[in-house]
């Protein structure tokens, strides 16, 4: 570890961990990808620690080591899957199972997969995770009217579907994971 403590990224780790974690679960479904993600974006976070610039919140700053360590491994994964190098991933409903109780969360989670990558990262970052737009602009490099606009595809794209849906926090501007 360079720059960084042993305490410190004990520190770093407990603080975080578990967050990264269900991030990584609801970006990529998968339990196993989500442990291989996490210490992944450990093992890079303490690796690259002295490029942090400590006048800034460290939580934006791993989320943003923790969405290049996903992308990084869900495009490995495609690439073995296309050479037939990596099982198919099973069909874990984990996150309908575990996190989302009602039958309404489970309907909305499921069109939640069904987004682009790009709109599931801003939901998940900042409904779930509780980042402010702004944090999400900074973590993954993008303008905050970009961040907000993906937002608001997002969200328009979840009020269309299902037919009849009931999601009546989206029209008004509600929580959608209990953190605003």
């Amino acid at each position: 570890m360079s720059g960084i403590s042993k305490e410190d990224a004990e520190l770093i780790f407990k603080e975080h961990s578990g967050y990264i974690y269900k991030v990584a679960l609801f970006l990529t479904n998968s339990k196993e990808l989500a442990d291989d993600i996490t210490q992944e974006t450990f093992i890079q976070v303490f690796r690259k620690y002295h490029t942090y610039n400590s006048s800034k919140a460290i939580q934006p700053w791993i989320y943003k080591v923790t969405l290049n360590v996903t992308r990084n491994m869900l495009r490995k994964q495609k690439w073995l899957k296309f050479i037939g190098k990596l099982p198919e991933k099973s069909s874990l409903n984990l996150v309908e199972n575990t996190v989302l109780k009602t039958e309404e969360e489970n309907e909305l989670w499921r069109e939640i997969n069904n987004l682009s990558f790009k709109s599931r990262e801003i939901l998940i970052l900042h409904f779930y995770s509780g980042m402010k737009l702004k944090e999400i602009s900074e973590s993954l490099g993008i303008p905050l009217g970009t961040c907000k606009s993906r937002l608001n595809t997002a969200l328009s794209t979840l009020r269309k579907k299902p037919p009849n849906n009931d999601f009546e926090f989206l029209d008004k501007g509600g929580d959608t994971f209990g953190i605003i």
